[in-house]
């Protein structure tokens, strides 16, 4: 298995070619004038010939979560066909719901950089998936949503980061100072644990955009990943957070910081394009398709 997992890596991190995001980044500057409709029928295209893109999110992504006190004053961010959910953050931990913050550095077939995205969790009506709903993001790199089309960087000068002392620091705003993130914590005493699998795994095949940032139907999209991606992470003593203060469209995203986890090492996804919807279900027909992948006749982005 390790092996797999090693090949599959090497195989989506040269899917990433850094000259070609280059050119994608120049071309979001001349497409931005372009009106909404017109992006989203130029993405949707291109989409529909290269469906994945490799999505290689970098050491030490981080996650606040937030437990939530009144769910029912959530529900009007979420997509049609959701409904809030409770889920545990690692294995055998109390279910609660939850906003979730998590910041990471990125590199794909089209943008590279750092990204802070608010989700909440919530349950899928139709195939009773539990799914992260992301409600709203800002980066300082390029970005694509239905709603906004391409977005230029709206949190520029951000600093996300670790040091050789073991501490992670996230300091990000938009020019507006009206979408924040600023956090501060050491690792040195955080501990692998293992995670819960229905949030992690099973979320991250069922991820849709909140009303917020995208459109009333979700545009539900999938992660297509080793489920050994998701089995641990590190849990971050409380104590040694010194920073959360975190802001967005829907407010503080929650009540009181209840988990902090991190994920010490690189993870490797092949993410579904814009307008892609893939469904698999549960972990075993997630490993089925991961092992089925033929990079050989993968086609990207950029």
């Amino acid at each position: 298995m390790t092996s797999k997992i090693l090949d599959y890596a090497k195989n989506v991190e040269k899917l990433v070619d850094p000259m070609a995001v280059g050119k994608v980044h120049y071309l979001q500057t001349k497409m931005k004038h372009l009106p909404i409709w017109a992006q989203r029928k130029i993405v949707t295209k291109a989409s529909e010939k290269a469906s994945k893109m490799p999505f290689v999110v970098e050491p030490y992504c981080t996650f606040l979560f937030y437990e939530i006190k009144e769910p029912a004053k959530i529900q009007k961010y979420l997509p049609e066909g959701f409904e809030p959910a409770k889920t545990a953050v690692f294995e055998n931990g109390p279910e609660k719901y939850y906003g979730i913050v998590t910041m990471f550095r990125i590199h794909t077939s089209v943008f590279w950089g750092a990204r802070t995205e608010f989700y909440l969790v919530a349950e899928n009506k139709n195939t009773g998936l539990l799914s992260w709903i992301m409600c709203d993001y800002i980066s300082d790199t390029i970005s694509y949503d239905e709603k906004h089309g391409l977005k230029s960087p709206d949190a520029k000068g951000t600093v996300m980061t670790t040091t050789c002392e073991g501490d992670f620091v996230c300091d990000t705003e938009n020019a507006e100072k009206t979408k924040y993130a600023k956090c501060g914590m050491s690792l040195l005493n955080a501990k692998m644990k293992p995670l819960n699998q229905r949030l992690w795994i099973e979320g991250n095949t069922s991820i849709a955009y909140g009303r917020t940032s995208g459109q009333a139907d979700g545009d539900l999209f999938s992660l297509t990943f080793f489920p050994e991606e998701m089995k641990q992470a590190l849990e971050v003593p409380l104590k040694d957070v010194r920073r959360a203060d975190v802001f967005c469209s829907v407010g503080k995203v929650g009540g009181v910081l209840e988990r902090a986890a991190s994920f010490p090492y690189a993870q490797h996804m092949l993410s579904d394009s814009p307008g892609q919807r893939t469904h698999y279900g549960n972990e075993q027909k997630l490993r089925q398709a991961v092992e089925a992948v033929d990079f050989s006749k993968i086609k990207t982005l950029g």
